[in-house]
């Protein structure tokens, strides 16, 4: 019984310190500054995620801090009922994680996407895939064996990619960005994300890797959040404002290498990815609803 009520104690003292550091008026002023009168909405909302999340209630407080200041400066909701950003405990440390819908949201603001498309392939629906445009001949669906995963964005200067990774290939990145499914790999079991949900994982995977490598990165436009949201995607940020990938033992400089580094706690609605996004005559930023 005393164990019990030791563990008890743990998480509601950790619980108090970090509801303490989010009523400090310089914590508070971080989030002003980014948010401006938004901050009061952002911080309640984070105060409940904390309140109901035991796990994030263990993680050092400075990890959600920057977690959440990161999906503020992005200005990006984090109720994960939304599904545009996470605040996710793993390992006693709060990563930020990137929904699908973030990523949407984030192209959207540039005023530069007409389409982002992300979807399961299923045995059929692809015959060819041509390696030098990596356009796709596409078949008839034979059954329903999922065989690899496809993304495409549209811009609206008429320029537009397809990206697809069979099954086996996403396999391999899986297992090589994430511990824990090289883990459950080795030992038969199913305890990451990638091992229970799979084919969400991978269809947000190819999605992220497509914006990647051929979205608009440039620093001067409203698409500079993207750059931000794509290399602190699953990672714990630490206060110089360096991401640390815990899942894979690896830093910032390992994921500039490849920006699509490991997404593996988040949960994902079970669904494909399909949004038309309209252009807008400007390209000023939308506040997400928080």
């Amino acid at each position: 019984m005393a164990v019990r009520n030791n563990a008890v104690q743990t998480v509601e003292t950790s619980e108090k310190k970090i509801t303490r550091w989010l009523n400090n008026e310089t914590v508070k002023q971080k989030f002003v500054d980014v948010l401006n009168k938004g901050a009061d909405g952002f911080i309640a909302s984070l105060l409940s995620l904390v309140n109901e999340t035991p796990m994030l209630q263990n993680c050092e407080p400075e990890t959600v801090l920057t977690a959440s200041l990161t999906a503020a400066t992005l200005k990006l909701p984090i109720n994960k009922n939304l599904g545009f950003a996470y605040i996710v405990p793993y390992k006693g440390k709060a990563q930020f994680q990137m929904g699908w819908k973030g990523y949407v949201q984030l192209a959207e603001r540039t005023g530069q996407y007409k389409t982002i498309h992300a979807d399961v392939v299923y045995e059929g629906q692809i015959e060819d895939v041509d390696f030098v445009t990596g356009k796709i001949v596409r078949g008839a669906k034979k059954s329903d064996k999922v065989i690899g995963y496809v993304a495409y964005i549209e811009m609206i200067n008429g320029f537009s990619k397809t990206m697809y990774m069979d099954k086996q290939t996403m396999e391999a990145h899986a297992a090589k960005y994430s511990m824990s499914y090289a883990y459950d790999l080795k030992n038969h079991t199913k305890n990451s994300v990638w091992s229970t949900n799979f084919n969400a994982m991978a269809t947000k995977t190819v999605l992220k890797l497509l914006i990647g490598k051929y979205g608009i990165m440039s620093v001067d436009m409203q698409d500079a959040g993207m750059a931000t949201a794509l290399a602190a995607d699953s990672s714990v940020i630490t206060e110089d404002g360096q991401y640390v990938y815990v899942d894979n033992g690896g830093t910032f400089d390992t994921a500039k290498k490849e920006i699509s580094a490991n997404a593996n706690v988040e949960v994902f609605e079970a669904k494909p990815i399909a949004q038309k996004v309209e252009p807008k005559a400007e390209t000023n930023a939308v506040e997400a609803p928080f």
